[in-house]
């Protein structure tokens, strides 16, 4: 049987050495066996676990639950690969969308050929994804939160594209702002992060359609708290996504003081 050390297994794979002792202390992926040397050697059946651990987590599956999942009852491995295979399919020919879409964006705007407004987004936004955080709303937040969804639909498809464009423009230069006050250590709570906020609630208020007020604003640093708009803001800069949250909520406690 041939076998890895540490150092070969984190080389084979592209991961850290610190990696593998990592899942090796958490029980997620232990060796083989342990040589006379002390050295961890691993074997096929190490090698293809790690492959789904790697696998799971590229589908953004936290390590605790990828060990219930490899270690559940019944668990088979090459249906798990089939399905798998069919999700990142699935997701390749989105992609493949998207790298479309883009191409034809870029030739839009270098004035190449024409492009449909309604194009811009295809393959963008996940429909099923899109489908799925909507109903999430819904179920959180009751009945209401359906018409609101609708008329905020509404106002952003009255947008042209340069109101639209520069809608998001906007949006990126105000989250950029309040992400500099994290960069310079400005606590959230802050006042001085007063007028980026209220940028950012001018925004919000033009995308819905109406009125944000205080107490709404707060609502939605609660909806932020969905996983998608969490690893959005750490897309922007770690701990944002809780430096947000948390200076949203304060600006609107400063309100009805």
């Amino acid at each position: 049987m041939k076998t890895y050390t540490v150092n070969q297994l984190a080389q084979l794979a592209g991961i850290s050495v610190r990696a593998l002792h990592h899942y090796d202390e958490i029980g997620l992926l232990k060796p083989a066996f342990t040589g006379d040397n002390r050295y961890r050697y691993y074997g096929e059946e190490e090698l293809l676990r790690l492959q789904q651990i790697l696998i799971h987590r590229e589908l953004d599956i936290p390590l605790a639950e990828i060990g219930a999942i490899l270690d559940a009852p019944g668990f088979d491995r090459v249906e798990t690969l089939q399905r798998q295979r069919a999700r990142l399919e699935s997701q390749a020919k989105r992609y493949a969308r998207m790298v479309k879409t883009i191409d034809r964006t870029i030739a839009r705007l270098k004035g190449d050929r024409a492009m449909k407004d309604a194009d811009l987004y295809s393959g963008v936004v996940s429909p099923e994804k899109q489908a799925a955080y909507e109903q999430w709303l819904i179920e959180r937040y009751g009945s209401d939160m359906e018409v609101r969804i609708a008329r905020s639909r509404k106002a952003m498809s009255a947008m042209g594209k340069d109101e639209m464009a520069a809608a998001m423009q906007e949006l990126e230069a105000v989250e950029q702002g309040l992400a500099e006050g994290l960069r310079r250590g400005i606590p959230p709570q802050a006042a001085s992060l007063d007028p980026a906020i209220e940028r950012h609630r001018a925004w919000v208020a033009r995308s819905w359609g109406r009125d944000c007020g205080p107490a709404a604003y707060a609502g939605l640093a609660d909806i932020y708290e969905h996983p998608d708009f969490r690893a959005r803001y750490e897309a922007i800069e770690p701990g944002f996504a809780d430096y947000l949250m948390t200076a949203m909520r304060s600006w609107a406690r400063r309100q009805g003081d």
